[in-house]
């Protein structure tokens, strides 16, 4: 069998490392003589593997201990529902810079749901091509806490900085932050959030897996009449299992957070690679005829590198050429056209190192 080259957002590549100590653990874990997916959650083994999942995760980005970390389903579009169900309990309005299309879902998902709202910011007028600075943000009098997206999927824009936000009456505002496609990508400062919130399928593991990083003070808010699977406090007492957690993505996490740790050698490591991978493949944008990407400079995103051709009646051939070459899931989303090469964690930097070469062949092919 040979592997290819995986370019997807999502579900994206799984480090090959972990894949193969699943596959030699799948029939037999430790020599339990069954798999982690037959186990009990309530087993004293699984109950080690969420232990030690969740220590390693601490330790990879240095959570203080006054945060709970919870390991949820439904994905990080549940959150968009959550997150104002237990935030906004006491009243007030949850503020949004809006950046791109999941930033946009989540303040619709508020709106929906009957939340007051406040959009702070939005990079509408750029179509989305660079991130608002802190200093237009506006902050609304009754600010309960301020949602941004670090790193829009679709787009391709990453914040080049952290938000930060006060009220008019000086009192701090809470940050909330999906991080579903950069979280893990380098070092973090865990206490300037309120509130981490991230999909597992791009940089934790497999699909089916939320994970949520929670202060402490911000818990307890919910009204009683929110479904108790919803409410963060609960989902805390009870070590994310009010009810069967997804116990095989919890384990894989795992795996992937030991990668990070032993085989990567932590955050920085990570980070000096996922940099270089980038600055590659945007290196060989810029020099191009061929391609092209609109996204300002210093918010270029170093996990979602969007491109188009200048001629689209190439698309079809460049993709299929793409695939022939052992490039998969080049095509851009549906919203936008084009090209997107994610260059999550798991892609190896041989794969960015063979997209390069096949790009400029297939411009000069056709030059």
């Amino acid at each position: 069998m040979t592997r290819r080259y995986n370019f997807c957002a999502g579900p994206a590549a799984l480090p090959e490392a972990v894949l193969a100590r699943a596959q030699d653990e799948l029939l037999d874990y430790q020599g339990r003589g069954l798999s982690v997916m037959e186990m009990s959650h309530r087993s004293n083994e699984f109950v080690a593997i969420a232990e030690q999942t969740e220590a390693d995760l601490r330790q990879l980005l240095g959570i203080p201990s006054n945060y709970k970390v919870l390991f949820l389903q439904g994905g990080a579009s549940l959150q968009f529902a959550m997150l104002p169900m237990n935030l906004l309990g006491h009243g007030g309005s949850g503020n949004f810079i809006q950046t791109g299309i999941w930033g946009k879902k989540a303040l619709t998902e508020a709106k929906r749901l009957g939340f007051r709202h406040h959009v702070a910011a939005s990079s509408e007028a750029s179509g989305h091509t660079k991130v608002p600075a802190q200093d237009a943000l506006q902050i609304s009098t009754d600010a309960a806490y301020l949602h941004y997206t670090s790193n829009e999927t679709i787009g391709g824009l990453e914040f080049d900085y952290v938000p930060q936000a006060q009220r008019s009456d000086g009192a701090d505002v809470p940050l909330v932050c999906d991080m579903s496609s950069n979280i893990l990508s380098g070092p973090l400062d865990v206490s300037q959030f309120g509130v981490i919130y991230a999909g597992a399928q791009k940089n934790i593991g497999p699909a089916g897996l939320t994970l949520v990083v929670v202060r402490d003070d911000l818990l307890g808010s919910a009204p009683p009449t929110i479904p108790s699977l919803f409410d963060y406090q609960q989902l805390a007492e009870a070590g994310s299992m009010v009810n069967t957690p997804p116990t095989y993505a919890w384990y894989l996490a795992g795996l992937v957070f030991q990668w990070l740790k032993d085989d990567i050698g932590g955050l920085e490591a990570m980070d000096a690679i996922n940099r270089r991978k980038a600055q590659k493949l945007y290196a060989a944008i810029d020099a191009s005829e061929l391609y092209s990407n609109p996204i300002a400079l210093a918010n270029r995103s170093r996990m979602n590198v969007p491109f188009v051709l200048d001629d689209a009646r190439l698309d079809n051939a460049f993709l299929k050429e793409a695939d022939e070459a052992g490039l998969l899931n080049l095509k851009g989303h549906r919203s936008v056209g084009g090209m997107r090469a994610s260059l999550y964690n798991a892609v190896p930097e041989e794969a960015v190192d063979a997209l390069i070469a096949f790009m400029a062949d297939f411009e000069q092919r056709r030059g």
